[in-house]
């Protein structure tokens, strides 16, 4: 009795040492993650503020600089030498995706370093410059609701102003080694410099939150505030954007190039190569994806011939292109309100029928807003997260820059990718879920963020949409313009495409205006392997859930499916794979 007590105790004793050994490492994983988020938040305030930490709304990264690369380095070593002690067999299969998100992160953040690639600090599509303008508004993420918001914001402006200088120091860099811009970029940046530099304050985007003060401040503390903004942008930031205009006219633009893509540069063949591991999750080779566009382009052309057919149209699909491109009645509107309008009733509609499809919702509240006048011109519809404590909306901005020439005809489709249950409901539900660590809750990878919305404008009909014929061509047509980025983003990166090569490659293939695909395709130039996360992230989703179907019969379960997921938030597309494999497999 007494060796078998004594053998048990010392069961017990091994077992609660093992078990706080593995504790241990938990807790240390978790203080890993939390500081992998810490200091990367700290290496990119912006975006900490886009996500809603508001303790970074004063700050300013200086990302072209060699001082900011080496704390870059710096942050990639730390974290690759953390998680060579961390014993992962010991983690949760949750733990596990965190483990290999950061392995995953590290190891292309290391790779595109080695590249010169912050000797292109601006381009027209994104970046440092339009966020700071977007924040100056007073509606975005930036706040402006106390006294040190405002001040915030004020040491931000500063900041900026110097970041302008610094961006200048590294463009001079670029034009002396021949990284350079292509001209038709550059001519697309100059006014977004210039257009800032109005001399009347009042009229300044900058000058907007002094418009936008709250009444319950003291007349004393509008005053102090109104005459620093005043200064700063007067003294500051207008004589920095005459500046940058001056030297993008002046010098930038003689010595801008006239290739299209990246892999004209010495280092871009192996650059592009990067970017598309990095947009796609993937291993694809520029040209497998290459080829993969163009058998979904000749796929997505039948389907577009029925459409055509169904409405008797009797012409070419070209000449149906054209139809759909100026029929007025596509063309309805008068007013940008209107538009506005348009979305909601899409919005009320799908309303009744989301549940059918969807246990898994988010608590985020929701907005469709008008994109701002400053950005109208280049910008494409886009979303903005919201926050998890619900002090901000998810929006769904849709520029109208003409809105008599707004064609409709993409309405429904476009509403599902940027909306719901688009990127508003995954951003959202992945920011709300409390059991991830907050590196995942406001994480991103394209393939599958991007392949999620692209992937939902095919539940159009289930959610009692596409009842019109147009509605579902635009449906078509949206899909057409992601197959198509398959082809002439490789086309113009790994190819030598012209830009003028993928627009009429593109007129040839979709309806959208030549007006609408120029943008386009000077965003393709602008971000290399960015559009091809779409489709990509997409054709992976549509196959797991093929598979699902197929394995599962009459046990598959389409709430459950999106749960699953929806509910990991956004990972590569190796892991999404592995998961949804295990559910199938009921792990």
């Amino acid at each position: 009795m007494k060796k078998t007590t004594t053998i048990f105790i010392a069961f017990i004793t091994s077992f609660l040492l093992v078990n706080c050994k593995s504790e241990e490492k938990k807790q240390d994983f978790a203080t890993l993650t939390k500081n992998y988020f810490d200091d990367k938040s700290a290496l990119d305030p912006l975006s900490a503020t886009q996500n809603g930490q508001n303790e970074y709304n004063d700050k300013l990264q200086f990302e072209m600089t060699d001082g900011y690369r080496k704390l870059q380095t710096a942050f990639f070593n730390k974290y690759q030498n953390a998680l060579q002690q961390i014993a992962i067999d010991d983690l949760n299969e949750e733990e596990k995706n965190s483990y290999q998100i950061i392995k995953w992160e590290v190891e292309i953040g290391k790779e595109l370093l080695k590249q010169p690639t912050n000797l292109l600090p601006v381009h027209q599509f994104w970046g440092t410059h339009l966020t700071m303008g977007q924040f100056a508004g007073g509606t975005s993420a930036q706040p402006f609701k106390t006294e040190k918001d405002y001040t915030n914001f004020l040491k931000r402006m500063d900041q900026y102003a110097v970041w302008i200088d610094s961006a200048m120091v590294y463009m001079k860099k670029g034009i002396s080694k021949g990284v350079v811009l292509p001209r038709a970029l550059t001519q697309k940046l100059i006014p977004q410099f210039s257009e800032m530099a109005t001399p009347a304050i009042e009229d300044n985007l900058f000058y907007s939150s002094i418009k936008l003060m709250p009444a319950s401040f003291p007349d004393s503390m509008k005053e102090d505030l109104t005459a620093k903004y005043t200064q700063t942008i007067n003294n500051k930031l207008i004589p920095q954007y005459k500046k940058m205009a001056d030297f993008l006219r002046k010098e930038y633009l003689p010595a801008s190039r006239a290739t299209s893509g990246i892999g004209s540069l010495p280092f871009g063949k192996d650059l592009y190569k990067i970017y598309v591991k990095q947009w796609t999750t993937t291993e694809m080779s520029p040209e497998e994806i290459h080829e993969l566009g163009l058998k979904e382009v000749a796929r997505l052309n039948a389907e577009m011939e029925k459409v055509k057919n169904q409405v008797g149209f009797k012409g070419t699909l070209l000449a149906f292109f054209e139809e759909v491109r100026n029929k007025k009645e596509l063309k309805p509107f008068t007013e940008p309100e209107q538009v506005i309008a348009n979305f909601q009733s899409i919005y009320d509609r799908i309303k009744p029928n989301v549940d059918k499809l969807f246990s898994l919702q988010p608590k985020t509240k929701f907005e469709i807003r008008r994109t701002e006048a400053f950005r109208e011109k280049t910008a494409s519809a886009e979303y903005n997260q919201g926050t998890a404590d619900g002090s901000r909306p998810g929006i769904f901005y849709v520029p109208i820059p003409d809105v008599k020439n707004y064609n409709i005809y993409g309405d429904e489709d476009l509403f599902l990718h940027e909306a719901i249950p688009g990127h508003h409901f995954q951003i959202s539900l992945q920011q709300e879920n409390e059991s991830l660590p907050d590196f995942r809750k406001f994480n991103w990878f394209g393939a599958y963020g991007e392949g999620w919305a692209l992937y939902t404008e095919s539940l159009g009909k289930e959610l009692g949409l596409y009842q019109d014929p147009y509605q579902y061509f635009g449906m078509l047509s949206n899909e057409m313009h992601r197959a198509i980025r398959l082809v002439v983003d490789t086309g113009l990166h790994s190819k030598g495409w012209t830009r003028e090569q993928a627009i009429k490659y593109s007129l040839a293939n979709e309806a959208e205006s030549e007006a609408s695909i120029i943008p386009e395709i000077e965003r393709y130039m602008a971000i290399p392997g960015q559009a091809l996360s779409y489709k990509i992230g997409q054709l992976k989703i549509i196959e797991l859930r093929k598979k699902a179907e197929a394995k599962m019969g009459k046990n598959f379960d389409i709430k459950k499916f999106h749960e699953k997921v929806l509910e990991s938030g956004v990972m590569p597309l190796a892991l999404l794979e592995n998961k949804i494999n295990a559910w199938i497999e009921g792990k």
